[in-house]
């Protein structure tokens, strides 16, 4: 039985994986993303690769991402139990994010839904992001940097409405990949 390796997205998102070197050389086939194409706001979701973080977004009701404009970015929205959105803080994730090669993200509906019931603690209407052009992987492309945590998500187009991410974070050696798909209703539940 001949194994066979995923070279397209749609290969992937059809199998349902890729692995972490299939999932780069994907990421690296794909088209540039500049700043302006990435205005408004995108659902996401796991692009899995048998990385740590692979649904444990979701599981805590992750919704997406806001790009106001290359300014104000909102690197983490997620769902509340009212049906809305709120924008959450990132800094309550440090601790989270030093263990993330190491440890493995719990994933129960029970913790999405604790999480949901006090996402209002960790809360903020500030922008904790920002949007800026860098060079990785041969290539110039949109990139969100975050205020506060050593984090750089590198965006490439799938298509006009939807990108595929790549989560670089200091110190960690794989890289967390995950899809953004263009929100055409701009969040209007958001509180």
């Amino acid at each position: 039985m001949a194994i066979t390796r995923v070279t397209t997205f749609l290969e992937a998102v059809t199998i349902g994986n890729a692995s972490p070197t299939e999932a780069l050389e994907i990421f690296d086939s794909l088209d540039t993303v500049d700043v302006s194409e990435l205005i408004g706001a995108w659902r996401g979701e796991s692009f899995p690769t048998g990385h740590p973080l692979d649904h444990a977004l979701e599981a805590y009701h992750w919704y997406g991402k806001r790009f106001e404009n290359a300014e104000q970015v909102h690197p983490l929205v997620f769902k509340t139990i009212g049906g809305g959105t709120t924008n959450v803080n990132p800094l309550w994730a440090l601790p989270i994010v030093q263990w993330l090669d190491r440890l493995p993200m719990p994933k129960s509906k029970a913790g999405g839904r604790i999480f949901q019931l006090g996402v209002g603690l960790v809360s903020t209407k500030r922008s904790c992001a920002r949007l800026r052009l860098t060079h990785y992987r041969g290539k110039v492309s949109a990139t969100m940097i975050y205020d506060t945590l050593p984090i750089n998500d590198i965006f490439r187009k799938i298509n006009d409405n939807t990108v595929l991410g790549l989560m670089d974070l200091k110190g960690v050696n794989q890289p967390f990949f995950f899809v953004l798909h263009r929100d055409r209703s701009e969040l209007g539940g958001q509180k």
